[in-house]
């Protein structure tokens, strides 16, 4: 076995990445939830993404309350429920596993890899993941929020590999190569190749700074099947 763990990227990976548009939909949304002008309110929403990420706001309703501070509006709480379920909504959807994704992990399971992730997301996560089938195939899981940490330092793919028991060295990492993941994976030893499904929208997808990969790309999730166990 060329690779002790398999470590994926969560969005644009295992599953879609974010739509721009339905991105832009739901901050609307939001934002008439909040009676706050829509550009108003997605400026200062943008803003916050850093701590949301890093989880210094550290719950869904907290980012909300952070936002109307901001904008010196004191909401009722059926507005910020109101906001909070859009904004829970939206990752629930955007939780939908890619059509071969439960598929591989399952059989890269049955080969004797240890599967993990790490994403770079905000604490919304931590309320959805349970409710998608993935969570029942990945160990540990790694999510910027809990940790404090995100891609691509160095640290949380160390992190990564130690929760799963591995050295940097014997992961194989996965990821469609947003902010300099890929990169990161790479200097601490990882092995690493991009994933872009053919049927993405390129103008749709939201990528905050998708990084000038010169590696390997992948087009399915299958291609990893062979590539984990290829021979050394």
């Amino acid at each position: 076995m060329k690779y002790q763990a398999i470590i994926f990227d969560l969005f644009g990976t295992l599953v879609d990445i974010f739509s721009r548009r339905e991105y832009d939909r739901v901050l609307s949304e939001m934002a008439a939830a909040l009676t706050i002008p829509p550009r108003e309110f997605s400026q200062a929403w943008i803003s916050g993404g850093d701590a949301r990420t890093m989880g210094t706001v550290i719950s869904p309703m907290g980012s909300l309350l952070e936002v109307c501070r901001a904008l010196r509006f004191t909401p009722a709480q059926a507005q910020l429920e109101l906001a909070s379920q859009a904004r829970l909504n939206y990752y629930l959807r955007n939780l939908k596993p890619r059509p071969d994704a439960v598929e591989v992990l399952t059989e890269l399971k049955q080969r004797g890899h240890v599967i993990g992730l790490i994403s770079n997301c905000a604490t919304e996560m931590l309320a959805s993941w349970q409710e998608s089938p993935l969570s029942r195939l990945i160990e540990s899981p790694v999510f910027s929020c809990s940790v404090g940490l995100k891609k691509p330092d160095h640290r949380i793919y160390e992190m990564a590999a130690s929760t799963l028991g591995v050295r940097p060295q014997a992961c194989f990492y996965v990821a469609d190569g947003d902010n300099g993941e890929l990169q990161g994976a790479t200097d601490v030893g990882m092995h690493a190749v991009r994933i872009r499904a053919p049927y993405e929208v390129t103008g749709d997808s939201l990528r905050v700074n998708e990084e000038d990969w010169q590696g390997t790309t992948i087009t399915s999730l299958r291609s990893v099947l062979g590539m984990a166990d290829a021979a050394s």
